[in-house]
């Protein structure tokens, strides 16, 4: 019985070691790269590998641009930060997190840099440099004036250097193209919820959106104590800053601040609401 030829050997093995590799439309993809998990278990089961990419891009768009964001990446920022030890980078955040509530769920407040600049290049600036930093946990970024061409370069930036990468744009970019590799539409909801609509994923459309909680009761109750301090006591802000390509360093830290008496992202939502 003869032997098979070096050439079909050769085609056999190339296309059994790239089998794994194939994609189909109809069925969801299997992660190429290490993930984090989200930290809502309905939405890491329509996310190829279950989880947030770390090395890619993940854009989020929105009607407001902080909206609904911490609610949805704090699990996922809080692992982060408890295993890489580094801090999450906010560059262009428009408003202060909510620091008791992010301790609450897991993030110290002392591990949020908040880059504060409107200028857009120096956003984008301060993005490449803090995915290049390898301490760096995580990158949240507030882009809404970003060019497809300046998404490529920070979904390069996020790849080489292995970084969880998050950017934050206006729904009306819905229809435009973008490099990110996972592309989801947070929309406000009744009873306390928030519709998770998956715009793009290695995988099919999904028929409907996702439903997830918007706030915790936690957060919610941390909230109202907030608000009630703030009726009676006077705003008061003392951060350190430190100049940075037009760019203004803010390291937040609810030790050393009357934290509960700034306003801040969550509780400009719960007015708003």
């Amino acid at each position: 019985m003869g032997q098979p030829s070096p050439s079909s050997s050769l085609s056999s093995f190339s296309f059994a070691s790239a089998r794994h590799k194939v994609w189909r439309g109809d069925e969801l993809g299997a992660a190429d790269m290490p993930v984090v998990g989200t930290g809502h278990p309905a939405l890491d089961a329509e996310l190829p590998g279950g989880g947030w990419p770390v090395g890619a891009m993940t854009e989020l768009l929105q009607d407001r641009p902080q909206a609904h964001v911490w609610p949805l990446l704090l699990p996922a920022l809080a692992r982060s930060v408890a295993t890489r030890g580094g801090p999450v980078v906010l560059i262009g955040a428009p408003h202060e997190p909510f620091g008791p509530a992010l301790a609450a769920g897991g993030l110290p407040t002392e591990a949020l840099l908040w880059v504060r600049s409107d200028a857009s290049a120096a956003r984008m600036w301060a993005c490449e440099q803090a995915l290049r930093c390898a301490d760096v946990a995580a990158v949240m970024a507030w882009l809404p004036q970003a060019r497809v061409g300046e998404l490529r370069r920070l979904q390069l930036a996020a790849a080489q250097h292995e970084a969880l990468l998050f950017v934050m744009r206006p729904e009306a970019v819905a229809q435009s193209a973008s490099p990110a590799r996972l592309r989801l539409q947070l929309v406000a909801a009744d009873g306390g919820q928030m519709d998770v609509h998956l715009l793009k994923r290695r995988g099919p459309p999904l028929a409907q959106p996702l439903s997830l909680p918007a706030r915790s009761e936690r957060m919610t109750a941390l909230l109202a104590a907030s608000q009630w301090r703030r009726q009676r006591r006077q705003p008061q802000e003392a951060v350190q800053t430190a100049p940075a390509q037009g760019a203004t360093i803010v390291r937040l830290d609810v030790r050393s601040r009357r934290r509960e008496e700034v306003a801040h992202a969550v509780d400009r939502l719960a007015v708003a609401a």
